[in-house]
């Protein structure tokens, strides 16, 4: 898409005011009901598609197919996300009424953020065609990683904090409990940073390493800068009311892993034939629409596969618990 300096100044005022939105309508810290927290992620998800289909009548085909298979693949990816900011709330012991706060200023971040990475990903792929190549490559090792993982069985139970983190805490010294909304406090004169200031640090930071693989995955989709920002905005900032819906089903997802391990993987082979072709070597090319059905495909089998084996194993586990009483019946 050709995208003038107009249009890019109109899309960023227009996501500032829906983040300036969410943030007036959520700034009183409370308890984030299933019923709200589904409100609002139909409200974001219909958003985004309002935005694709914008892009099918002002701009083309070719683009709103890219948004669409771009969102689709960094909205699975931030689900997996997820569990992460699950132990980091558990890490800082985050009062519940706080934690849709934290999450709306963490994701803020992490926008900021990736908008950097956005940046640079663009400006290395005008300059260097090659790194699809490493951007393939990074991909399909990442997909091997996850099934390594996943295979393993091993759960992830705590969360380490990272460098630029504990730089940040003996720097400037943190509060020894939470004081509202407040992200600073004085104590003995000096400006020292509140738990809450350091869990929305955290969990902005940390979805650098997020977007180490989501980044190339949707540059693997498009490679049109303005798409690859707008994905990754639809995708962010309605990733807070999914956390509060689907906080009680993230375990339940037993084979998401799995499923995205084959999403990487796809458009890790992806950008190697795109990089072939750049190359002067007549591969065939994987297309949007088959690239979209795969991503949609995969996610939707290992949704359903993902909760029957999680309703089994809940079976499995009454069962046992039943025949466990029944002998400590007999016994006494």
């Amino acid at each position: 898409m050709d995208v003038s300096m107009t249009l890019w100044v109109l899309t960023i005022l227009g996501l500032g005011a829906l983040i300036g939105a969410d943030f007036f309508i959520g700034r009183k810290p409370h308890d984030v009901s299933v019923k709200e927290a589904g409100a609002w992620t139909i409200v974001w998800i219909v958003l985004a598609a309002l935005f694709g289909l914008g892009l099918l009548v002002f701009g083309n085909a070719q683009a709103s197919g890219e948004f669409f298979a771009g969102y689709v693949t960094e909205k699975s990816l931030s689900v997996d996300n997820l569990f992460v900011f699950v132990l980091i709330m558990a890490k800082f012991s985050v009062p519940s009424h706080l934690q849709q706060r934290v999450l709306l200023v963490g994701v803020l971040i992490a926008l900021v953020l990736r908008a950097i990475f956005i940046a640079a990903g663009a400006a290395i792929i005008a300059s260097f065609s090659w790194v699809f190549y490493l951007f393939g490559a990074f991909l399909i090792y990442t997909a091997w990683k996850l099934i390594q993982e996943a295979r393993s069985g091993e759960e992830e139970d705590d969360w380490e904090e990272n460098r630029l983190l504990k730089s940040v805490e003996k720097k400037f010294g943190v509060a020894d409990r939470y004081h509202g909304t407040k992200l600073f406090i004085r104590n003995n004169g000096k400006r020292v940073l509140t738990p809450l200031m350091v869990v929305m640090l955290a969990i902005g930071t940390t979805d650098i390493l997020f977007a180490l693989d989501s980044i190339p995955a949707i540059f693997g989709l498009t490679q049109d800068p303005y798409i690859v920002f707008t994905a990754n905005a639809f995708a962010l900032m309605g990733l807070r009311q999914l956390y509060f819906l689907i906080g009680g089903l993230l375990k339940k997802l037993v084979h998401l892993s799995y499923g995205l391990s084959v999403i990487l993987g796809f458009i890790g082979v992806k950008l190697v034939l795109h990089a072939l072709h750049e190359s002067g070597v007549h591969v065939p090319e994987i297309g949007i629409p088959f690239s979209l059905a795969v991503i949609g495909g995969v996610l939707a089998v290992t949704t359903v596969t993902s909760l029957i084996a999680s309703k089994k194993q809940a079976q499995r586990e009454a069962a046992g618990a039943t025949d466990a009483e029944a002998k400590d019946s007999v016994e006494a």
